[in-house]
């Protein structure tokens, strides 16, 4: 069962690994942007930003349904460790929130938001609109607004 006994939780940014190591190889990974922090509702959604090889910098897993944000959030997720974080992190300049822009992950979006606002570093999210190679006459009116509000 080397599996068991080598699947780790990551102490740094919370992903699950395999590894003998004590932190994950994007933790211990020193090309990284230590500046910039990319705060994800899970370890899927880490694997899924990495598969495109567009982020350089470090990443911290919530770990819990964005839903019990709403109900009780200081009893859910790792909040006080993302606080933590971002307090001791003095070269930080930007946390990217990458939640998925369901009800509870906007909702979610909005308390990271005002919870982390003291630390005054630039707080961002992801684009939201249009996907590449999608036709206007099949986009909801959500999808629309959203890709003419957020138009570069």
């Amino acid at each position: 069962m080397n599996v068991k006994r080598n699947v780790k939780c990551c102490r740094i940014c919370f992903n699950i690994y395999e590894s003998e190591i004590e932190i994950c190889g994007i933790c211990s990974d020193n090309r990284r942007d230590t500046s910039l922090l990319c705060v994800v509702a899970n370890e899927t959604d880490l694997a899924t930003i990495e598969k495109t090889r567009a982020y350089k910098g470090r990443y911290f897993v919530l770990g819990s349904p964005l839903s019990s944000l709403k109900r009780q959030p200081t009893d859910t997720a790792r909040l006080s460790e993302l606080e933590k974080r971002v307090r001791q992190n003095k070269a930080l300049k930007e946390i990217i929130l990458a939640i998925n822009p369901t009800p509870d992950g906007q909702a979610a979006i909005l308390y990271l938001e005002r919870m982390l606002k003291p630390a005054n570093v630039k707080i961002t999210k992801l684009g939201l609109g249009l996907p590449v190679g999608g036709e206007l006459e099949y986009a909801d009116d959500e999808t629309l607004s959203s890709a003419l509000s957020g138009r570069k």
